[in-house]
Parts: structure tokens; sequence; C-alpha cells
């Protein structure tokens, strides 16, 4: 009795090809470690070649426990849900489907399957035949005649060969996916990035209009250093630069204004010299431009900086010419120290102003005075106090006259028998005095002849003596304030001193071409690192 040879069987694994299943790749090296009975069973017999088991066999060997193991993902489990569903199969899960579909001989993950059931779909579901469908897929594993080896595995590579060939091709695929994205990384770069820097850079190199910069400084110093005495209070305690720093910052304002612009244009022709045809067209200004345009290339061109620590105005002015360029640094000094002398002027007006008209005022009052005091004495006695006080001493010399009679009347009236002439010549000198010293007071209080008493009109004269001390006081005063504004006003002069004259440039000083090439270079980057991160964002958020 002859013994039927023993026909050793393979099982075969295998990870479907292409992009449409792109998570098998990563899983092929991972099967052959978690599933050790993949290994082939050790040759007892020798086995005929070409001989192996069919795909039903194989397929019914396969479980669900051993589809589980094979680390599918959602997405392949889903397409063979879809197959099994198209072939008419009626799986109870997705790895169900996966097995029933490979019992049928059908691998589920193979390219040409996967794109028949995408353009079944697209195309409305349109039926193919079971000729077509037999033609165009493989059936896993077949049987082949015998004697007809082409297409069986190799039986003397080992798993662990088997594991190493398929993690170098996977290798060989990343390696070529990163060349392609670094090709096409480059190829950005070289068309956004690398490109136009070089662009850039040769328009600084060769195209540009070299432009020659006359660097100048000037400082605005006060007239007053220190020697206002010691009435200067905390203004002698402050340095110069802080008591003129509002001055710079008004020059530096009006230099960079559109006044001293159209003024600079008017004497030397700022316009012209810019709208020259050997100028490059980025750099020219148009004939016809507008004084909006060209005050743009003025600041452009006309740069200022003020230190407020040291007090000085540094100025630049670049133009196609040097020695234009030191002309125009000449004239903006000269339009600066024209401004610094009208705001000093205006200063000095301000505090001198007002003291001129105090002193015009005291002047006037001290005048009126004067002549109010010259009428009053025109009018009268020359020396009313003096007449006052003769009148004084005689009536006190007439009332010790009276005193005298009355006791001498008072003595002939105590004899016995008083002498009557001497009583009534008595009598009559005492009324005399009496009607004398009655005249003498009334000279002093009550007015005669139309005329003021004494009394008013010394008080008057007075009053008018009081009224011209104090305009003399006032006018002292006014003429001190005077005195006083003119000094502070001297101390308001404001004097504008170059410490670095313009000079023209032998050597041009922009464009910078190295440096202006790196700062474009990083504008660009820039620019594109900026777009291919909001392209990524934008691409992940759509994706998701």
């Amino acid at each position: 009795m002859t013994t039927k040879p023993k026909v050793r069987k393979f099982r075969i694994r295998r990870s479907a090809p292409g992009p449409a299943v792109a998570a098998q790749d990563g899983n092929a090296a991972r099967q052959y470690e978690e599933a050790p009975n993949l290994a082939p069973e050790p040759e007892s017999q020798t086995a005929h070649s070409g001989e192996v088991s069919s795909a039903r066999e194989t397929g019914t060997a396969q479980n669900i426990d051993e589809i589980r193991r094979e680390g599918l993902t959602g997405r392949q489990l889903r397409m063979a849900r879809r197959m099994a569903q198209k072939h008419g199969l009626a799986p109870t899960s997705d790895f169900d489907a996966v097995r029933l579909l490979r019992a049928r001989g059908i691998d589920p993950f193979q390219r040409a399957n996967i794109l028949e059931l995408v353009a079944n779909k697209t195309d409305g579901g349109a039926e193919r035949t079971q000729d077509a469908q037999a033609n165009t897929r493989v059936q896993l594993p077949q049987t082949v005649p015998a004697g007809h080896h082409g297409n069986l595995p190799a039986t003397d590579m080992s798993p662990a060969d088997r594991r190493a060939m398929e993690i170098q091709d996977i290798q060989r695929d990343i390696g070529r996916r990163r060349r392609r994205k670094l090709a096409l990384l480059f190829s950005r770069l070289m068309a956004f990035v690398i490109l136009p820097t070089i662009v850039v850079g040769y328009y600084y190199m060769s195209i540009a209009t070299p432009m020659y910069a006359t660097k100048s400084a000037f400082l605005i110093l006060s007239a007053d250093g220190g020697s206002g005495g010691g009435g200067g209070g905390l203004g002698g305690l402050l340095p110069s630069q802080f008591a003129t720093g509002q001055d710079a910052i008004a020059t530096q304002e009006y230099l960079e204004s559109k006044d001293a612009m159209l003024r600079l244009d008017a004497d030397v022709g700022f316009r012209a010299h810019f709208s020259q045809p050997h100028i490059d067209p980025l750099q020219r200004l148009d004939p016809d431009a507008s004084n909006e345009a060209a005050y743009s290339l003025y600041r452009k061109y006309v740069k200022l900086g003020y230190d407020p620590t040291e007090g000085v105005i540094r100025m630049e002015v670049s133009t196609a010419d040097p020695a234009i360029s030191a002309q125009f640094s000449e004239r903006l000094i000269a339009y600066a120290e024209e401004r610094v002398d009208e705001l000093s002027q205006e200063k000095r007006q301000d505090a001198v102003k007002t003291a001129i008209e105090s002193l015009d005022q005291a002047k006037a009052e001290r005048r009126e005075a004067q002549e109010r005091l010259v009428t009053l004495q025109e009018g009268s006695i020359l020396d009313p106090e003096g007449e006052i006080a003769g009148i004084r001493s005689l009536i006190t010399t007439v009332e010790l006259q009276l005193q005298e009679k009355e006791l001498d009347l008072s003595i002939q009236m105590n004899n016995a028998r008083p002498n009557r002439a001497r009583v009534e010549a008595l009598e009559t000198e005492i009324r005399i005095l009496r009607s004398e010293l009655d005249r003498q007071k009334a000279r002093l209080t009550e007015a005669t002849e139309g005329e003021s008493s004494l009394a008013s009109k010394t008080a008057a004269i007075q009053m008018a003596q009081a009224d011209l001390a104090t305009a003399d006081l006032v006018l002292q005063s006014a003429l001190e304030a005077k005195r006083q504004s003119e000094v502070e006003a001297n101390k308001q002069v404001r004097y504008l001193t170059v410490s670095v004259r313009p000079l023209p440039s032998q050597d041009s000083t922009y464009p910078r071409v190295f440096e202006n090439t790196v700062l474009a270079f990083l504008i660009f980057s820039g620019i594109y690192l900026m777009i291919s991160l909001t392209a990524s964002i934008l691409r992940e958020q759509v994706s998701s």
C-alpha cells in the first residue's frame, strides 16, 4: 500500500500594496512579531513542489482572532465590510467580513479591488459581469499547475529574512517620500524665497543708483551762561540742553515739515534733482508728482534725530550727487538758524512788552502828579505852612497880651476906688485884642474873599506831594522791572552752533548691498513661513 506523500501547506499573509491601504505598510513588520504561528512547519518529509492548499482550506483555517491580531485599521475594516456587501455576503462584524472575503479567495485590501469598489460607487453602481470580476481580482491563495513555480514564494527564505526585506522596502518607501517632500520644499523655497532674494540683490548691486550721504550735527545754546545772579532759582541748576530742549524739538519738527521741503525746492530745486533720468525708476521722482509724493521722498532722504541727553540734532541728507547733498545740508542748517532766531525773538518781545507798558503808565502818572502840585502851588502862598506858623505865633502873642490886660483890669477892679479912665482903657484894649485874636483864628479855618483857607490849601498841597512821591516810587519800580526784563530777555536768546559741518562724501553710502539683501531674505522667509503655517492650519481644520 503506497502512502501518499504529505503535502506541505503554506500560510501566506500578504499586505495590500499601494497607497490605498496606507496604514498596512506600517503593520507589515508587526504581523510577523504578533503571529508566531506564521512560521513554516518543520519539514518532516519532502513536499511536492507546486502543491498548496486550496483557498477555501486556508480561509477556513483563519479565524476571527487571527484577523484581530493583524492590527487592521478602522478604515481597512470599513472597506472590507463594503466589499463584502458588494459581493452579496452577510458578515456579522468587520472581522467576519475579512474572514468571509478571504474564504471566497478575495483580498479586500488589493488595489484593483479598491479601485473597482470606488469605480462602482462613482458610476452609480453600474453592474459588472462575473467574468470581468474574475479577470480583475486575484484569488488568494491560488493553485497553480505542477511544474510552474514562478509565483510561489521561495522555500529557502526564513521569516526573519522576509521581515527584514519588508522593513527595507518600508524604509526605501519612506526615503522616497522624504526625498520627494524635500524636493518640493526646495522648489517652493527657490520660487518664493531664493529667486526673489536674488532679484533684490541684483537690483541693489547693479541697478540701484548710488546715493551719497552728508552728515552734520548742530545744537542750540542759551545765552544766560549762569550769569543771572543769585535770583536765578532752579533755572541755574538745569543743564542747558534741558533749557533748550523745546527749541531743539521745534527746530527738528520744522526741518521735517512740508514747509521746509517746499522752501528747499524753491531755493535749490529738490524735485528737479530727484527727477533726473539717470536715477533708477524705483528712486526717481515723477516730474509731475504731487507735493505729498515729493514730501515722502524728502522724509526718506532727509533724516534728523535729536539726542535729549546731549542736546545735539544730527542730520543726514542723501542725494545722487555729493556736492548737492552738502548744499542741501547747508541750506537746511540756515533754515534752522532762522527758525531759532524767530523763536527767541518772540520770547524776548513777550518778556519786555509788559515791562515797557508798565513804565509808560508810571511815567504818565508821575507827570500828572507833578502838574497838579505845581498848579496848587501857583494858586496859593508859596509857603502856606510858614504862614500858618506865623499866624499861630501871632495868635499866641495876642493871647499873652490879652491875658496881661485882663489881669490889669482885674487888679483895677479890685481897688476900692479904681481909676475910671484906666479901667476904660484896659477894657478897650481887651476888646481890641479879642477881636484881633478872632480874626487871626478865622484866617486859619474860614474862607475869605473866595479863596480856600490855608488849612485846606496845605492839605491839598500835602496830598499832591504824597501823590508825586508815590509816582516816583512807581516809576522807579517800573524802571527796575524793565531793566530786569531786558536782562531776562537777553537770557532767552538762543544760538545755533554747528558742531559738525556738512562735507561732501567721496564714496556712496547707499545702497548697502549685503545688509539690504539679507533683510530681503529675512522678509521673504518670514512671509513664506507665515503662509505655510496658515495653509497647514487651514488644511488641518478642513481635513478634521
